[in-house]
């Protein structure tokens, strides 16, 4: 690669920062099996005091902890042949309702596929969450499961139309724990993070008897600054997953940092095995960044996988992107995986700190046009 092209990654951050977009950044950069970009840039924190950003620092990955531990640890289930994508969801959730057509009254079960592929045609989200957790009170998993089973809506008929929903990735959590009777947080980090020796990256699960990282703690960077002055950290951002799942939740509350992510892009990018140590097979990685041919072609997205197109924005303007898959975190995280080069970019920023007003939009796009651009083999 290009180094001095690399380089001008280092203007675009502090560009995003002097805008007021995100705060700081750690930006690392994969090609093949090795790590040939990181950098820190601006601060960790702003409130309650400024502190300066490290490349150690962790981040709360938001939804990119969809496809790197829900959907990772699936795919395990059914290599293993735990699960299979054609079941329906109720094959282990018995109460869990099918689409049904009103006039017709047909019925269309939801499968594990439609779950990872966003293509179910549940709900976005569950929609109160402070009125769900006053009537439930907070950690309620199994009510929320129930929510989600049987009142949560049914949009549209499976596999016909791409409505993302952290719903499906909550659900597939729990068919998860009930395959394996281990919450998710402790599957994947017994079965993904362990195995690869990843030591910055877990789950900050909120229930009594959990196990509580306070080195990691302080590592992480913080996000928002909520009502009552209390400012997030080692704590999901994301509501559902802090004050119902009480952080162990298949829609996000992985935190992690840029050598960690970057030895997950490259085991990935490897059909699925570093150092030695294997997560998933090379065909079961094959499988779970194909686009299913029995969906509808509105459904642009492979296993857990976002693909890039029909909406390239977050992939740049150079790399194919056809051979991207890559995800999103709300808290402006983001990870790409380009296949045909072997590359991976990853950008790791808080921008919700502190007031959830940032963007981390622009900086994507530019940072992965740039790295493109530096390929030179």
């Amino acid at each position: 690669m290009d180094a001095q092209r690399l380089a001008l990654i280092d203007s675009t951050a502090e560009a995003a920062i002097a805008a007021g977009d995100v705060p700081g950044a750690v930006i690392g950069v994969v090609r093949k099996d090795a790590l040939v970009y990181e950098k820190a840039f601006g601060c960790k924190s702003l409130v309650p005091e400024k502190v300066s950003m490290t490349e150690e620092t962790m981040f709360d990955l938001a939804s990119v902890s969809k496809c790197v531990s829900t959907t990772v640890a699936v795919m395990q289930l059914i290599e293993t042949g735990k699960v299979r994508l054609v079941d329906p969801v109720s094959y282990y959730i018995p109460e869990f309702l099918p689409w049904e057509d009103l006039e017709t009254h047909e019925k269309v079960q939801i499968t594990v596929q439609d779950l990872l592929t966003h293509s179910s045609g549940l709900d976005p989200s569950l929609p109160d969450v402070p009125g769900f957790v006053r009537e439930h009170g907070k950690n309620c998993p199994e009510a929320l499961m129930h929510w989600i089973a049987t009142e949560a809506g049914r949009n549209f008929r499976p596999r016909t139309q791409q409505l993302y929903s952290c719903l499906n990735f909550i659900t597939l959590q729990n068919i998860l724990e009930k395959v394996t009777g281990e919450r998710l947080c402790d599957y994947a980090q017994k079965h993904i993070f362990d195995v690869l020796g990843l030591r910055h990256t877990t789950y900050f699960p909120l229930y009594e008897g959990s196990p509580y990282r306070p080195d990691l703690a302080q590592l992480c960077a913080p996000t928002e600054v909520l009502e009552d002055g209390l400012v997030l950290q080692a704590e999901v951002h994301d509501p559902t997953a802090r004050l119902c799942n009480g952080g162990n939740s298949g829609n996000a509350g992985v935190f992690s940092n840029v050598e960690d992510m970057a030895i997950l892009s490259a085991c990935l990018l490897n059909g699925g095995s570093w150092n030695g140590h294997r997560i998933l097979s090379p065909l079961t990685v094959q499988q779970m960044f194909r686009i299913p041919e029995n969906n509808a072609p509105e459904v642009a997205r492979a296993l857990g996988w976002d693909c890039y197109h029909q909406e390239p924005y977050t992939c740049g303007s150079i790399f194919n992107p056809r051979t991207v898959r890559g995800h999103t975190g709300y808290t402006g995280t983001s990870l790409i995986l380009d296949l045909e080069t072997r590359t991976a970019v990853i950008i790791l920023t808080n921008r919700v700190h502190p007031a959830d007003s940032g963007s981390a939009t622009r900086l994507r796009s530019t940072v992965a046009s740039i790295v493109a651009s530096a390929i030179t083999d």
